[in-house]
């Protein structure tokens, strides 16, 4: 089943049920509530207006969004690059060192995550970001005062608490804009981010490798400075022009809030609500679709955890040079580009992200066999492994708008946000370890370690499939029984915006 039928197999008719009190209610629903006329209240049904509202936000949030997810894995794989520029060396960095220090980063992450489930309920997400964003690219630049392994780790460790904010914040603002079936291809697009940063770090990577050796600051450590400041320089322009929700969005005229508003209430997700609920965290700790959504986005981190430590290094022990190394780890970047916008456009599509998610995973499975188990001798062929096990990584951000588009409640989402990204850092910890030192240049265990995680991924996801197929099953056959099944009646602004989570609102339906 898509999207458009699910979203218009949610029932409406019992709008006397009682609803949470006022101050439990989505900002949205006052904004309707004072800005709603005759006049304005059906724009959303003109869809050549729709069509200019939505290219209109995509170029003033979505464009940005991206812009900061570059700024994100750019300032994240940094050391990676580092590793082939020499910065080992520089620090004197022994054994497994420099594991240790791609892990921290992401220790700092799931330490750090726990606080922002507090400050995305209170602080507006899009000054948020902003702020975590400019933190992180002060944090960045002062790697490259890293005297030794100690002080590397320190600079690590603030990098990981910043980082931390940054996912949830874009889960939450990207889902604000869009209907359920939209979000998808618009999760990719900012999540193209990640690729274009893996083409132009390689690309940075292999321009800092040409500072003269004779100059004042190593070129690792200017490679450092360079991007630490742009990343400032994007954090204020995202704090300038990307407004926190639609409602305070000056870019849009009344008339389109209004309109927007009422687009996007199928959802029945919400907008903005700053009402913290000890229960929605209990209820989300419960949830088995949340718990499926950790495991899957845990089991791809730790193989997000090789690419982002390791990529440069397994591809310069397949005997290439430093500077080509750089180079070849684009490819990486250009395999992640075209597996998200597959698996983007696809569900906008077709509906059915259980299945894209296994479609990505495929590859990345035999590229990780690739990897594992043929000889460093075959240049082309552990190459070949290396670029496809990037195909997974086009699926997460179907994996964030999965979770976005079936977790109601803002409390709820917020919570369940911050826990996925709890969980791809948890991955990312135990990835990295999987790379001893002894057990250089072919890594034969962490490779695979690849191949198991990358196949229960395949396993989990079947299972939450299975699972929301039978809860719509059943709450389908809950509403048949109360006469509750006309798919044409709209959704009430009370009902849409009531704060209610998905697993109170027993009208709400679940996408596949």
């Amino acid at each position: 089943m898509d999207d458009t039928k699910q979203s218009a197999g949610i029932a409406h008719s019992d709008l006397s049920a009682k609803l949470p009190s006022a101050v439990t209610r989505d900002a949205a629903l006052l904004y309707l509530q004072e800005h709603k006329t005759e006049d304005n209240q059906f724009l959303h049904r003109d869809e050549a207006f729709m069509r200019t509202l939505k290219r209109k936000i995509d170029l003033r949030v979505i464009l940005f969004l991206m812009f900061c997810y570059v700024m994100n894995f750019l300032d994240k794989i940094l050391l990676n690059y580092g590793n082939v520029m020499g910065l080992a060396k520089s620090l004197h960095l022994k054994g497994n060192n420099f594991a240790d220090a791609g892990s921290t980063f992401f220790f700092a992450v799931l330490c750090f995550s726990i606080p922002n489930v507090f400050l995305l309920q209170r602080i507006p997400a899009a000054k948020f970001l902003s702020f975590t964003l400019f933190a992180w690219g002060i944090a960045t630049a002062c790697v490259a005062a890293a005297k030794g392994y100690n002080s590397l780790i320190a600079a690590r460790v603030f990098c990981g608490t910043f980082e931390s904010g940054i996912p949830p914040s874009l889960m939450l603002m990207s889902s604000q804009w869009y209907t359920r079936r939209e979000q998808s291809s618009r999760f990719a697009l900012w999540y193209l981010g990640i690729g274009l940063g893996q083409v132009l770090g390689g690309l940075i990577s292999w321009a800092f490798q040409h500072v003269s050796p004779n100059a004042s600051i190593e070129s690792w450590r200017l490679m450092f400075i360079v991007i630490g400041l742009i990343t400032l320089v994007v954090a204020i322009t995202i704090f300038s022009m990307v407004p926190d929700t639609p409602m305070a969005a000056r870019f849009l005229t009344p008339n389109e809030k209004v309109a927007l508003l009422e687009h996007v209430k199928e959802n029945q997700t919400g907008i903005e609500n700053t009402h913290f609920s000890w229960a929605q965290i209990l209820e989300a700790l419960l949830d088995p679709q949340v718990l499926g959504l950790f495991a899957i986005i845990f089991l791809q981190g730790t193989g997000g955890g090789v690419i982002t430590t390791f990529s440069a290094t397994i591809i310069k022990s397949y005997g290439y040079t430093s500077r080509r190394t750089a180079l070849l780890n684009m490819g990486s970047g250009a395999v992640t580009m075209t597996s998200t916008l597959i698996c983007g456009y696809g569900v906008r599509v077709l509906g059915h992200r259980w299945f894209f998610i296994i479609l990505m995973t495929i590859p990345s499975l035999i590229g990780a066999a690739l990897m594992a188990w043929l000889p460093h001798s075959q240049q082309s062929g552990a190459l070949a492994g290396v670029y496809l096990v990037n195909t997974f990584v086009g699926s997460t951000p179907i994996i964030y708008q999965w979770l976005t588009a079936n977790v109601a409640g803002h409390t709820k989402r917020t919570f369940a946000s911050v826990l996925i990204n709890m969980g791809f850092a948890a991955g990312n910890i135990i990835g990295p370890k999987t790379f001893r030192a002894k057990d250089a240049p072919e890594y034969h265990t962490a490779k695979v370690s690849m191949v198991a995680t990358q196949s229960a991924v395949v396993v989990v996801c079947l299972l939450l499939m299975v699972f929301y197929s039978l809860k719509n099953i059943r709450r389908a056959k809950a509403q048949y029984a109360v006469g509750e099944t006309s798919d044409s009646v709209e959704i009430a602004d009370e009902k849409a915006y009531a704060g209610q989570t998905d697993g109170v609102n027993k009208a709400f339906v679940y996408v596949l």
